[in-house]
């Protein structure tokens, strides 16, 4: 209450909240958090359960049924110089290789591309797979393409590369086994759709923040962060009923305050549990 009184959060329904209200509206489903209490048990003492327990049966449940889609959150723009500026063609995608009574849908590719400006550096670390300058990735359900040049504004900032694609190494083609270390995923610079993401984390850093002389001292600085993002055209026709993995991003749904025209999606929870990591490294 005092969370929702002092305006820490949105309200009951606030995403980071563990209220069922505040779960149902991050895209948590019933059977998840069913299959929470029944793997947890009964007891007839008080007790802890870790938050990684409940995140587990999310993801074990959402890998299941969510629709695979194509989304970039912090989009840097390709330009594939050996693919003609008209030309346009459609990429089989699956919809979930977990069920593939779901079908596959087609993804239209072109010169112009978008791809996470995480996935690209100019001065890459070790075991680093991902686009740098004169080096090549798969483009997922694509081609591999190999970075030429990078374009940079007056500040320095990069904010275009321009790249070749391999166009005998097309997914699914007869050269597709041609091997790269990297894949990463992208969308149609024309045809992908703008949305707002709403990418939630854990509301506390702390595992029991009421064992702490001040609770408040405990949130999470971090819980929540708005990016406009480009999603597959697909997700035009996206559902609240439905649950969707932005592939190599996570879970999402969408908000009940989304309208045609104007998406507004949830993270329901990431791919992996970066808090493991975080607590191996202290």
């Amino acid at each position: 209450m005092q969370l929702v009184d002092e305006r820490l959060v949105s309200g009951w329904d606030d995403p980071r909240m563990p209220t069922i209200s505040g779960m149902r509206r991050r895209g948590v489903t019933a059977s998840a958090l069913r299959a929470f209490a029944y793997n947890v048990g009964i007891t007839k003492y008080d007790g802890i359960t870790d938050v990684a327990v409940l995140e587990h049966a999310i993801r074990n449940e959402l890998n299941k049924i969510a629709l695979r889609r194509l989304a970039v959150l912090r989009p840097i723009k390709i330009v594939l110089t050996n693919y003609s500026k008209n030309q346009t063609e459609d990429l089989n995608a699956v919809n979930n290789p977990e069920n593939l009574a779901a079908g596959t849908r087609n993804l239209e590719f072109g010169r112009e591309i978008y791809i996470e400006d995480s996935d690209f550096t100019e001065n890459p670390p070790p075991k680093y797979f991902r686009l740098r300058p004169g080096g090549e990735v798969r483009l997922k359900y694509a081609y591999i393409i190999k970075c030429n040049e990078v374009i940079k504004n007056s500040n320095g900032q990069v904010i275009e590369l321009h790249c070749t694609a391999d166009l005998e190494s097309k997914s699914g083609g007869p050269n597709a086994n041609r091997r790269v270390k990297g894949t990463i995923h992208w969308v149609n610079a024309k045809s992908s759709i703008d949305a707002e993401v709403r990418l939630y984390d854990r509301l506390f850093t702390e595992p029991e923040p009421d064992a702490t002389d001040n609770f408040k001292s405990c949130l999470n600085p971090h819980s929540l962060e708005i990016v406009h993002a480009r999603c597959e055209r697909s997700l035009a026709d996206a559902r609240g009923d439905l649950r969707y993995q932005f592939e190599r991003l996570g879970y999402f749904a969408l908000d009940r305050e989304s309208k045609p025209g104007s998406l507004i999606f949830n993270r329901t929870i990431a791919l992996r549990d970066s808090w493991a990591k975080e607590s191996q490294r202290v």
